[in-house]
């Protein structure tokens, strides 16, 4: 099977075998965070930008990162992925300076609260209060706040979803557009994806579904509670979408019906399964060219919203 993968992805996936499929939900907590930021060293080139500091917006912690001095430019929300237990700016620093360098916009990376020390709603309540003071206060790092893009990987990509969700709950305003990079929507991982690619891609499917059970309080609360459940939700009225999936990823299966699911309620919607990749691969620019190549695309998408206005 590892044939069919990107030449770079491939070594890795060797190795994984080489080494006996070890799954990292056996792992401790500290060490999961440990291995994610050494990942880190895959990551490839970092682009200079024009400017990067940490914030704090209104009690969450954010990373601002300016690709140049120019004022009205538009704002990307990034929120970042780690299955609820791990990530943050070490993590994400490279892929979100590219993002700033290509697609000219400032994006600013949330850091929420981690389980298991804070369970739900914890880092929903954190996106959410952060991506209200980024509308507030984007213009005081030359942002145009009417211009709005969510961005998120992962379980980043689930908290962007459920925060554009619960803006249209309270009847707030909507980013332009939202991307969801192979987002974690089934805490159940009922679906054949799962089970084709959950054991032998280096991000197992124990991996991921160990995550939610972390942050959720409850078997019950992961059951039933409607935020970690997000494939059960009305998308009617939600704003554009892009769906990326990766073909050996156990989450690839729920992303494409998240996009059925969208289409079905009216969502202007597109999915784009980039093939011989695992998930993580967005992070990979250092050995992918379908990592290089998504960058490029989530940045050209940011700019068609700026085109737009």
């Amino acid at each position: 099977m590892t044939n069919f993968l990107e030449a770079g992805i491939r070594e890795l996936v060797d190795e994984f075998h080489a080494n006996g499929k070890p799954c990292p939900s056996t792992q401790t907590i500290s060490e999961r965070r440990t291995g994610y930021i050494a990942s880190t060293a895959l990551a490839g080139e970092s682009p200079r930008i024009g400017d990067e500091f940490i914030d704090v917006i209104n009690g969450v912690q954010v990373k601002v990162y300016k690709p140049n001095d120019q004022v009205n430019l538009p704002i990307t929300v990034y929120f970042h992925g780690g299955c609820f237990i791990s990530g943050g700016f070490e993590t994400h620093d490279i892929q979100l300076r590219q993002i700033a360098h290509l697609s000219n916009s400032i994006v600013i990376c949330i850091k929420y609260r981690l389980a298991p020390e804070h369970t739900y709603p914890a880092a929903h309540d954190d996106v959410y209060q952060a991506a209200l003071g980024i509308k507030e206060f984007g213009q005081k790092y030359g942002g145009d706040s009417a211009q709005i893009v969510f961005v998120g990987d992962s379980a980043g990509g689930q908290l962007a979803l459920a925060t554009t969700l619960r803006l249209k709950q309270n009847q707030q305003w909507l980013p332009r557009r939202q991307i969801l990079i192979y987002p974690m929507l089934d805490p159940k991982g009922s679906s054949d994806s799962y089970r084709e690619n959950g054991a032998d891609y280096i991000i197992t499917a124990n991996m991921l579904l160990s995550g939610f059970h972390l942050y959720a309080n409850s078997e019950e609360e992961l059951n039933d509670e409607t935020e970690l459940n997000l494939l059960g939700c009305n998308f009617s009225g939600l704003p554009s979408t892009t769906i990326i999936t990766a073909e050996f990823d156990p989450l690839r299966d729920e992303g494409e019906k998240l996009h059925k699911l969208m289409r079905s309620h009216g969502v202007e919607a597109y999915c784009e399964c980039y093939p011989g990749v695992i998930h993580g691969f967005f992070q990979l620019c250092g050995v992918s060219r379908s990592a290089q190549s998504c960058i490029l695309e989530v940045a050209n998408q940011i700019k068609t919203e700026e085109q737009a206005r």
